[in-house]
């Protein structure tokens, strides 16, 4: 059983998914976190070198220490871009590889809270694999490459298992009463953060077939992942359990809008698919015109790079295995063995946001409170300003924007949720919105004022879903119901 083509695949969508997750950042990284943004790195970063010191470059590891310039931040992510098609192409895969992860990872830490979610860190989790497993050659071929690390393949599957795993696990452990009672779908499609058009569809269906849903998810998320792991000889349960797990993350992504993460998660799957399986839809070794491998293109597999893939994926599999432990007691609040050597490990690594826990939706939110902006240039007469894309508009279709992952619509989500959580950005943000610096601004739609803002409110509103009779009574996809107002008007 080989898996050069299965890693040919992996590596080349893994690129893709890069590029997605630049070019989504790069249209917008400037208006969170630039010069004029609404959490400036460069302050983010003075604050970080006057309380650690030194220690702060070892903390935040980031190339942005070098400039916190507006310019700079493009280039990190067009640069992440350009190389992104490098890793697709198959050019210096290794190198390539490595420097996407590393650009990723300053680009995390820039982004502070706006680039905090859990895909991220996947994507870095991910990414530091795809280092290890990429073939040593300067130009990745079917027929010529070596066959990867069996120790990497088997690190790469863990993490699809560990994050399929603890996402249902930890929906148990939480104690979440719809979740238990798998009532948790009914609340789902109107709640999560950004919902699409279907959404709205899916939540209309009976209670009765969203319980059973819930419990088709928790067959694919505990016990099918477990596929992971058969026999060589059983190859077709594994390729049972990724069509299983592929499906799922297909039917949350036709139904909400979570940027690259369903497409990530998609692309590790795949990784657990052989050569024989792919056949059908890639090349094969040895095609005509591909080249014949020599001495200077591969190492091989006895190379010293081959060990140290092995040895490097087996340390990162060790952690992994605690992060599933320490996950599970994160979320029941108790720790059942007293493992503080695995505690010291993982912070001694956490740095680069590499080996992680995941809990996707462990606790189901059962309602939806919005923060709506309003702004005035008098302070007496107010209009809204609406986002692109999170909910707002009653009668506006709620749309799909994935893979695009638009970061202050998602942090609006948070912050209604938990206003004074949310206070240590929502205020500069609301000063940018009085400045009316473009970079922010373009991070909204249209101003629903002409000229200069004088004044900015926060109101809180409750959200819901119309029902089949609402809409076509008055088109509306959601009802909505002011609570109060968050702030008085902040004016300049």
């Amino acid at each position: 059983m080989t898996f050069v083509q299965s890693r040919w695949l992996f590596l080349r969508l893994l690129g893709v998914i890069y590029l997605v997750a630049f070019v989504s950042l790069a249209v917008q990284i400037t208006g969170l976190v630039g010069e004029h943004g609404i959490l400036p790195v460069g302050e983010f970063l003075a604050r970080a070198r006057n309380a650690y010191g030194n220690w702060a470059y070892i903390h935040w590891p980031t190339l942005v220490w070098i400039s916190q310039r507006d310019a700079f931040l493009y280039f990190l992510a067009w640069g992440g871009a350009v190389v992104s098609l490098l890793l697709v192409a198959g050019v210096v895969p290794l190198i390539s590889a490595a420097l996407l992860w590393f650009l990723y990872l300053s680009a995390s830490i820039a982004g502070q809270i706006f680039l905090g979610f859990q895909w991220d860190t996947l994507l870095l989790e991910t990414g530091l694999l795809a280092i290890l497993y990429a073939p040593f050659v300067w130009r990745s071929r079917i027929a010529t490459d070596p066959e990867p690390p069996a120790a990497v393949r088997w690190a790469l599957w863990f993490l699809a298992f560990k994050l399929t795993f603890l996402s249902g696990i930890t929906k148990i452990v939480s104690g979440d009463p719809t979740w238990a009672n798998w009532t948790a779908l009914t609340y789902h499609y109107e709640t999560q953060p950004i919902p699409a058009w279907t959404s709205w569809y899916m939540h209309q269906l009976p209670e009765w077939l969203h319980a059973w849903s819930v419990a088709g998810m928790f067959v694919i998320e505990l016990a099918v992942p477990w596929l992971i792991f058969a026999p060589p000889r059983f190859a077709r349960l594994r390729l049972v359990g990724a069509l299983l797990m592929t499906s799922l993350q297909l039917g949350i992504a036709a139904t909400g809008n979570y940027g690259f993460f369903n497409l990530l998660t998609v692309v590790l799957y795949l990784a657990l698919l052989d050569d024989r399986t792919l056949t059908v839809w890639l090349p094969r070794r040895g095609a005509a015109g591909d080249l014949v491998p020599s001495s200077s293109e591969s190492m091989g597999r006895g190379s010293l790079w081959h060990l140290l893939a092995s040895g490097s994926a087996i340390g990162i599999a060790g952690l992994s295995v605690m992060t599933v432990f320490r996950e599970i007691d994160t979320t029941r609040g108790r720790q059942v063995l007293e493992w503080t050597w695995s505690d010291a490990a993982l912070r001694r690594v956490a740095p680069f946001r590499s080996v992680n826990g995941y809990g996707l939706f462990r606790v189901m939110t059962t309602e939806r409170p919005e923060i709506v902006i309003e702004l005035s240039r008098n302070g007496t007469t107010w209009a809204e300003y609406e986002f692109k894309w999170k909910a707002g508009d009653v009668y506006r279709r709620p749309p799909f924007v994935e893979p695009h992952m638009p970061r202050l619509d998602w942090q609006m989500w948070f912050a209604a949720l938990d206003p004074p959580g949310a206070e240590s950005w929502l205020a500069p943000f609301v000063q940018r919105l009085l400045d009316g610096d473009p970079a922010v601004t373009r991070l909204l739609g249209p101003s629903p004022i002409a000229g200069p803002v004088r004044c900015v409110k926060l109101a809180y509103y409750q959200y819901h879903f119309t029902t089949r009779a609402e809409r076509a009574a008055n088109g509306a996809w959601w009802k909505r119901e002011r609570v109060d107002d968050l702030t008085n008007a902040i004016c300049r």
